[in-house]
C-alpha cells in the first residue's frame, strides 16, 4: 500500500531536513511513499528547507500557506494532496520516531481504519503531562472510544477515513473520535517519545483550555446530534425535579401552617421557581432541536 506522510510546521529549522532523512532510511525504496510537508506561515527558514528537499526528491511535496492558519487548515491542505491508501499525521519537531510506521501499518493490516500513537513515556514536561492526563481520562471515559493519548500527532487512516469526514476549528486532534462514531474501526500502538531538541513547544495552557471546549463539541456532534433532547431534556429535567420538590414542599407547609409559615423561605422559594423555569427552558430547546432534525431528515428522504 502506497502511504502518505503528512507533516504541518510551523517555525521548525532545522528539524525539517533531519526528520526527512530518517524518513527517508525508514522508508527508503522498500514502501511505495510520499511526503507532504506543508508549512503553516512559518517565520524563519522551515520553508526554504521544505523547498530544497522537494527540489532534491521528487516524493517530496510541499504547501505553503501564507500565515499562520493554525494545524487544522494545514492537515486539510495536506490530505488534499496525499494520494496514499494509508495517510499519516506527523509532527515536525523530530519527538516521534519514523521508524514506528511499521506498527501502525500492522494495526492497518489487523482491520483497523484509524490507529493513533500513544506516547507511554511522555519526555515533556510535568506541567505538559499532567493536564493531558487528566483530559486524556475524561476523552476515554466519555468519548466512546478508549485512547490514552489523543493529543498525540502521531496517527495513521485508511484514505475513506478522511474522504468521509469533516473537521474545523482545533478539532483534528479528535478525529478518531469522530471516525469512531461513523462506524470505523479505531485502535492505538505504544510509540516512543523523543524530547525536543530545537524550535520551541507551540502548545500552552490556552491549548488545553481550547481542547476542552472542543471536547464539549464533540461529545454533542457525535453523541446528540440526531438526539438533542437526550441532552438537553436530561439536564432540563435535573433541573426540573428538585424544583417542583421545592415548591410542593412549601406548598404544603403553606396549607398546613399559615401563609406566614414561609416568610423565612422566599429564598428557597425563588430558587424553587428559577429551577423550574430554567428546566423548562432546556426541556423546550431540546424538543425544539427534535423538531428541527426531524424537518431536516424529512426534506432529505423527499
Amino acid at each position: 500500500m502506497k502511504i502518505s506522510l503528512v507533516i504541518p510546521a510551523f517555525n521548525e529549522e532545522g528539524n525539517i531536513i533531519s526528520l526527512y532523512q530518517k524518513i527517508k532510511e525508514v522508508l527508503g525504496k522498500k514502501q511505495e511513499w510520499e511526503l507532504i510537508f506543508v508549512n503553516d506561515g512559518s517565520r524563519d527558514g522551515t520553508g526554504k528547507e521544505m523547498d530544497e528537499i522537494v527540489r532534491s526528491d521528487e516524493r517530496a511535496k510541499v504547501i505553503h500557506l501564507a500565515a499562520n492558519l493554525g494545524k487544522t487548515i494545514a492537515l486539510k491542505e495536506g490530505f488534499k494532496k496525499a494520494t496514499g491508501e494509508i495517510i499519516f499525521t506527523l509532527d515536525a519537531d523530530l519527538q516521534d520516531n519514523p521508524e514506528e510506521i511499521e506498527k501502525f501499518l500492522q494495526k492497518i493490516e489487523e482491520g483497523y481504519d484509524v490507529v493513533c500513537g500513544w506516547r507511554f513515556h511522555r519526555k515533556d514536561p510535568l506541567w505538559k503531562r499532567i493536564p493531558s492526563r487528566i483530559f486524556n481520562f475524561f476523552v476515554s471515559l466519555l468519548g466512546g472510544v478508549k485512547l490514552h493519548d489523543i493529543n498525540c500527532g502521531y496517527k495513521a487512516f485508511r484514505k475513506e477515513v478522511i474522504e468521509k469526514i469533516d473537521f474545523y476549528g482545533d478539532l483534528y486532534r479528535f478525529i478518531p473520535l469522530i471516525a469512531h462514531s461513523k462506524g470505523f474501526r479505531v485502535s492505538e500502538v505504544q510509540v516512543r517519545h523523543f524530547p525536543r531538541r530545537r524550535g520551541k513547544s507551540k502548545y500552552g495552557w490556552k491549548k488545553f483550555y481550547w481542547g476542552f471546549l472542543d471536547f464539549i463539541t464533540i461529545i454533542f456532534l457525535t453523541h446528540y446530534r440526531v438526539k438533542p433532547l437526550h441532552l438537553f431534556g436530561t439536564i432540563g429535567t435535573i433541573l426540573f425535579l428538585p424544583g417542583a420538590v421545592i415548591e410542593i414542599g412549601l406548598a404544603v407547609l403553606w396549607f398546613i401552617s399559615s401563609p406566614h409559615s414561609i416568610g423565612g423561605h422566599y429564598p428557597l422559594l425563588w430558587l424553587g421557581i428559577l429551577l423550574l423555569i430554567v428546566g423548562i427552558q432546556l426541556i423546550s430547546l431540546g424538543l425544539l432541536g427534535e423538531m428541527i432534525v426531524y424537518g431536516f431528515m424529512s426534506m432529505k428522504k423527499e
